[in-house]
């Protein structure tokens, strides 16, 4: 008889569909205040109900788009403003996180623990915080 190791007994397994379902609810939240036609380096605040999202277009090709999104918070040692890069896909409508804070690219799955200790489901993990950012209840769009 084979023995289980306990550890890969309760190895997370993505949930593909839960991904793509919440990358979608993003790029339809995204795209509510994404002009169609901008230049690179274009800046904007969207103004809501719960605070403010500085937006910058850092890249604008045929099918995406990348956008940094950042949200200003009162002056903290202990706590950064957060921030994330994002890749907005039109021919497939979903936006994906790329980067957020010190995390420059997200594997679909870490081992726990790790040296970094992120969560097994980090990437998913920060795609729903950008869910949540953008849910600050937007209401106008201000040009920089």
């Amino acid at each position: 008889m084979a023995r289980l190791n306990p550890l890969e007994k309760n190895k997370y397994q993505p949930n593909v569909s839960a991904f793509l379902a919440l990358c979608g609810r993003n790029y339809a939240l995204i795209l509510k205040w994404l002009p169609d036609e901008s230049e690179h380096d274009t800046m904007w605040t969207i103004d809501g109900e719960f605070g403010s999202l500085a937006v910058t277009l850092l890249e604008n090709t045929k099918y995406t788009q990348l956008i940094e999104i950042s949200r200003s918070l009162p002056h903290s040692l202990f706590v950064l403003s957060p921030k994330v890069v994002v890749r907005v896909y039109h021919d497939a409508q979903l936006a994906e996180v790329l980067t957020s804070q010190q995390i420059f690219s997200f594997k679909p799955v870490y081992d726990y623990p790790n040296i970094h200790m992120h969560q097994a489901d980090e990437k998913f993990q920060v795609n729903a915080f950008l869910e949540e950012l953008l849910k600050i209840g937007c209401h106008s769009i201000v040009p920089s």
